[in-house]
């Protein structure tokens, strides 16, 4: 099976594909988690987003990248999610590996800061990400900031 990954920003987006994101992030975060936030915080109509795809059009995996000054001083990226179904297959990776090189083309001054659920703590250092903060509960989550470094 073949994967596609494409990033567009939420201007260029159908309604079904914001429709399917959202639907994945509230299937993930709600669902699987059980964290309850407001999910739509503003942040998605300044961003971009990743889209992973399979052959027949479903999203199975988005995050989205937020320019420096709109969260953080940086660039950043979150709500990274993978349908549970497509966990353990190498995604993860691929789209983190598209985020930094997205962020670092498109943004090559500001740096890129995340704040990260600590279990994916050695995850994100494995694609050059470092702690910077202690840890803080997020929406019941524990969570670190994590910046990247070349």
């Amino acid at each position: 099976m073949s994967t596609t990954f494409e990033i567009k920003h939420y201007r260029d987006l159908s309604l079904d594909e914001f429709h399917d994101i959202i639907s994945l992030r509230i299937e993930i975060f709600s669902v699987e988690q059980e964290v309850f936030y407001n999910d739509l915080d503003g942040y998605d109509k300044q961003s971009h987003h990743v889209i992973c795809k399979k052959p027949d059009g479903e999203i199975i995996g988005t995050a989205r990248l937020l320019p420096p000054k709109l969260k953080y001083p940086k660039s950043s990226f979150g709500r990274v999610v993978i349908k549970k179904s497509e966990r353990g297959i190498g995604l993860g990776h691929e789209m983190v590996k598209i985020m930094n090189d997205f962020l670092q083309n498109e943004y090559p001054s500001s740096g890129i800061k995340i704040s990260a659920m600590l279990y994916l703590k050695e995850f994100y250092e494995t694609h050059g990400y470092h702690k910077t903060s202690d840890v803080y509960p997020d929406c019941g989550i524990d969570h670190i900031d994590m910046e990247f470094s070349i």
